[in-house]
């Protein structure tokens, strides 16, 4: 690679990595091509993309970035995966590519919102249910009050014609 492409491959890591809420960095050792381009599959289908990096290039690249130093997890085979729209689904991803695939790959860390997250941290979110699951769950819990609600005034709607037409039956029993 001469040093025109590696300043523009370092520039365009810089953006991808300053564009993505959450990059998670993975160890892809003994991934054969076939399950490496499965994991690009799947990872992609979750709004993500995996970008396999030389570590030189990546430490370059974040050493602009504001972002804190991650320079001892960039040792060996080195997956970057930038999670655009989602934290989770990405995450998910790869925790459900490694269960199939003898837990490879592996994570090394995580980066969310200028932080740090240990390989476990990132394990919990990818634990989380996805966003789409959690706007239903909002929705849901957010409706029953109001649901709660409508049925009380209905209920009392109902009492109060029960004891019109009763006050209308006795009137004219009496008139």
């Amino acid at each position: 690679m001469d040093r025109a492409t590696k300043e523009s491959f370092i520039s365009d890591l810089r953006d991808r990595i300053s564009k993505a809420p959450a990059v998670y960095l993975t160890d892809f050792t003994g991934l054969d091509v076939k399950e490496m381009t499965e994991l690009r599959r799947s990872i992609k289908a979750s709004g993500a993309e995996y970008l396999v990096v030389k570590n030189r290039l990546a430490k370059l690249a974040f050493a602009d970035t504001g972002l804190p130093d991650i320079s001892e997890s960039l040792e060996g085979p080195t997956g970057m995966v930038f999670g655009y729209q989602d934290a989770v689904a990405p995450a998910k991803a790869l925790s459900d590519f490694a269960k199939d695939h003898d837990k490879k790959p592996v994570f090394k860390l995580g980066i969310m919102d200028n932080e740090i997250l240990l390989p476990e941290q990132v394990h919990a979110i990818a634990k989380l249910p996805l966003r789409d699951v959690l706007y239903s769950m909002l929705a849901g819990v957010l409706e029953a009050p109001m649901a709660a609600l409508a049925s009380a005034l209905d209920a009392k709607i109902q009492e109060t014609a029960g004891l019109i037409d009763a006050l209308i039956e006795e009137r004219e029993k009496t008139g």
